[in-house]
């Protein structure tokens, strides 16, 4: 039994990351963060976020401290020279705490509190709205299988890999969608990179809690029948996942993506088992060995290797070179 770490190599190769964006390099296309702040503001990370709001609060706050030292003896109660008493006075006023030591005592710092309170107001209903629409997005806690194995099963060489349901309720109407990536050649000679669904023997379940083991079958009419080990890598080959679903603790709807490259498919492996009973009569589920495989025996070794000499044998028949 092993337990598969993540490949550096196979981290390259992949189109879809694991990662919120495409790990792809665009050329020719113009894109200014400026021009989708709010979508920026929700995906960044929560340290990020807090710090980015901080340090705009503090900014905007010293900047109204300058403003305020333009005319300093007319605020009440500054001490001369004193810059941190008007960035105080300045949190203070924005903040609507008002503790009365320190007051405007003419028309221009009179001025500036005015426009600092409605800046103020802007300034904290906008960042109450970001704070709850992070909280409010719903999020999914889907652990996948580090690896994909191809094993026979009933017979036929069949490609699987795990995924779970990491929290303690259920994912109502689940969906898993798999899809084959692939370099391919037209037969115009022009080099394309194409999707290909993979149909699987159960992409649907009405209740997902525990584990799911996704099983995809390498017959005649499978888009991955006929591939090799090397094949794979040579075809810059990725499988990309989709899993979809109703949450039923936030009655909202879900995702989970994630994609295994060639690297990342172990031939003639079958996963540990990690379901069990106890006396009880209770389910349980081993993560421990959640990503942990094993290879077959030898038997149904020899099924697959027969199968993928079949396979390569009528590829080197058929190929032609361009």
């Amino acid at each position: 039994m092993l337990k598969p770490g993540l490949r550096r190599a196979s981290r390259r190769l992949l189109l879809y990351q694991e990662q919120r964006y495409p790990n792809i390099e665009r050329l020719g296309v113009t894109h200014s963060y400026w021009g989708d702040l709010y979508h920026i503001w929700l995906t960044i990370s929560w340290f990020a976020f807090i710090l980015l709001v901080s340090g705009c609060y503090l900014l905007v706050n010293g900047l109204f401290a300058i403003a305020y030292s333009f005319d300093a003896d007319a605020i009440a109660n500054i001490r001369p020279g004193y810059f941190q008493d008007l960035f105080f006075f300045s949190v203070q006023t924005m903040a609507s705490i008002g503790y009365g030591a320190m007051y405007p005592t003419s028309t221009y710092t009179h001025s500036l509190v005015v426009i600092e309170s409605i800046f103020g107001l802007f300034f904290i209903a906008m960042t109450t709205g970001l704070v709850f629409a992070r909280f409010s997005l719903p999020t999914a806690r889907i652990l996948y299988s580090r690896v994909a194995v191809v094993a026979p099963f009933n017979g036929v060489p069949t490609l699987m890999f795990r995924t779970a349901n990491e929290r303690r309720n259920y994912i109502l109407e689940a969906q898993l969608w798999v899809t084959l990536v692939r370099d391919e050649i037209t037969e115009e000679g022009e080099h394309i990179r194409r999707f290909h669904d993979l149909p699987l023997v159960r992409s649907h379940t009405p209740v997902f809690s525990l584990s799911w083991t996704a099983m995809h079958r390498l017959t005649s009419e499978s888009p991955f029948y006929g591939e090799t080990p090397e094949t794979l890598r040579e075809r810059r080959v990725e499988i990309i996942v989709t899993l979809t679903g109703l949450d039923e603790t936030l009655s909202q709807t879900i995702h989970a993506r994630h994609s295994f490259s060639a690297y990342d498919i172990y031939w003639n492996h079958k996963f540990v088992d990690i379901i069990s009973t106890s006396e009880s009569g209770r389910s349980i589920v081993d993560y421990n060995h959640f990503h942990s495989i094993e290879p077959v025996e030898q038997q149904h070794v020899k099924h697959v290797e027969q199968h993928i000499y079949h396979r390569s044998q009528e590829h080197l028949n058929s190929w032609t070179p361009h």
